[in-house]
């Protein structure tokens, strides 16, 4: 069950890790006040539940750290994982009253939370709030549409160099670093949660990392710990252009 947790949770909007990406990411002094009295922060074990697609949906929040799914059911049971939430993504929506996919913790995950009445009484009243997340939704939506293309047009080499150039450029920029040369994270997915959200076998996600990993692309420490040597030559393998873009 989630529980607030404050030992884990940063002190201060200030300090948090964040912050820079946030939701409230262009707000001032007197209105992060205003977050800080209303703000509480959950933790969720790996494999929690944060909230199930349908249910009465209270509260809203970013994710600190850790990294969860969305996924939708069909009526035949069958779940397809449609997207994932990863530090600083923003989970809920101000005036939706249920949740329209579940929300799964992958690892284990830390969120800074608000209960969704103040933070919408919040965010009428400071525009910051209501255009960052403005620009958060759009960016939300260009990023399901590549998506898409990802997953009808590109190769599996293309699709598994693709989605370890998307958590190396979330990573170099929670960090404030250029997501250029030689970068270095940790995978926080397993190779069956890969395959899952890629459309593919277990056995090809494995084989297509161990080609990878063969050809110099990445470099593996353990399962989870990948160096990329040259950012630019993972992009290039990806189908996509300096700037994590599709290319034509």
């Amino acid at each position: 069950m989630a529980c607030e947790d404050m030992d884990m949770a940063p002190l201060h909007c200030n300090d948090c890790p964040i912050r820079h990406r946030a939701v409230c990411a262009r707000c001032e002094g007197d209105e992060l006040e205003r977050l800080e009295e209303i703000k509480y922060y959950r933790s969720f074990e790996a494999g929690q539940t944060v909230i199930w697609a349908g249910d009465r949906m209270d509260f809203v929040g970013s994710v600190v750290t850790g990294i969860a799914t969305l996924t939708q059911t069909l009526e035949d049971g069958r779940t397809q994982m449609v997207g994932l939430l990863l530090p600083s993504d923003f989970v809920g929506r101000p005036g939706r009253m249920t949740a329209a996919y579940n929300v799964t913790a992958t690892t284990d995950i830390l969120m800074c939370c608000f209960r969704k009445k103040p933070f919408e009484e919040v965010m009428y009243k400071t525009p910051h709030i209501a255009q960052r997340l403005l620009q958060m939704t759009l960016d939300e939506l260009d990023a399901a549409r590549e998506w898409m293309l990802l997953l009808g047009r590109k190769t599996a080499r293309e699709k598994i160099a693709s989605l370890l150039s998307i958590v190396a450029r979330r990573d170099a920029s929670i960090k404030m670093l250029e997501a250029t040369g030689q970068m270095a994270f940790d995978l926080p997915l397993t190779r069956e949660a890969m395959a899952d959200y890629l459309g593919l076998t277990l056995e090809t996600v494995s084989r297509q990392i161990s080609a990878l990993k063969r050809d110099g692309v990445i470099r593996l420490e353990g399962k989870r710990h990948v160096t990329v040597p040259d950012m630019d030559r993972l992009l290039l393998e990806a189908g996509d252009d300096s700037d994590g873009g599709f290319l034509a």
